[in-house]
């Protein structure tokens, strides 16, 4: 991921007091006025921005950055699953995704978005939409005059270059009691025999490791991206929310953690 730019954040702040001398009321009568256009023009822009307008959150909207007002960084995205997996080991997890077509859009309008939202991190991906063509452009233009086809002035216009947006907006958390993001494994089918038996779907026990946090708990015990986690101090995991729960109960505890890699059974501690 490369940094697209970094900008200062700027803050105001207006302290209004009541009983103000006459001499003084028509100059904050002005300020509150003009503090006021200021706001509806803002709110304006607010709509005319397509992140903020296709924007899609994630964990009920709930989630936010820790601090009260974050100055978001943006990067470039490279590859959207990798860099999934990057922002999540690295203790940073999924507020929502804006994704639209549309001309040349500034990166301050994602950056925008993202204080509005109190997002720390941006990831943008950027790639040209299939727009038609100069080129293609004449030839239809060719095919028209063969065919003897009238073509208004919009036909001949060549249309502006258009671009796909996607953005992800991060969040960073505090720091894990355990530090391992999962997903419920999808139930496996059985084979069947020589037989024209029905094939019913064999049970799935775990969770599926697809992010180990970066110095947590779970690293340090030896936790992989790809272990399936079956259970601790022998009570079955079978959802992040059991998982959840287990990690709360045994908090500031030495745990066991009963796990498959590579279909082999592998036990390991971890200190929470």
């Amino acid at each position: 991921m490369n940094t697209l730019c970094n900008h200062e954040q700027l803050a105001t702040s207006t302290s209004l007091r009541r009983n103000l001398p006459p001499a003084k009321s028509f100059l904050w009568l002005t300020l509150l006025l003009i503090a006021a256009t200021l706001l509806t023009s803002r709110a304006i822009r607010a709509e005319d921005n397509p992140y903020a307008s296709n924007y899609q959150a994630q964990n009920q909207g709930n989630l936010h950055s820790m601090q009260a007002n974050p100055e978001p960084q943006i990067f470039s995205g490279t590859r959207r699953d990798e860099d999934n997996i990057n922002m999540l080991e690295n203790g940073y997890d999924l507020m929502g995704i804006s994704s639209f077509e549309a001309e040349v859009v500034p990166a301050e309008q994602a950056i925008s978005h993202g204080r509005t939202i109190k997002a720390d991190s941006i990831l943008v991906y950027v790639k040209k939409a299939g727009n038609t063509t100069a080129a293609s452009k004449m030839e239809m233009i060719k095919e028209a005059s063969r065919k003897g086809k009238a073509l208004t002035e919009k036909d001949m216009a060549v249309d502006p270059t258009k671009y796909r947006y996607y953005a992800t907006y991060w969040a960073k958390l505090p720091p894990p009691v355990l530090g391992v993001h999962v997903i419920k494994l999808v139930p496996r089918s059985t084979s069947t025999e020589s037989n024209d038996k029905q094939v019913h779907p064999a049970s799935s026990d775990g969770v599926r490791v697809i992010a180990v946090i970066h110095g947590s708990a779970a690293e340090k015990a030896g936790l992989l991206r790809g272990d399936q986690l079956l259970s601790i101090n022998q009570e079955k995991v079978q959802d992040a929310a059991e998982l959840s729960n287990l990690v709360r109960k045994y908090r500031g505890k030495l745990i066991q953690l009963q796990l498959e890699r590579q279909n082999e059974p592998v036990q390991l501690e971890a200190q929470l």
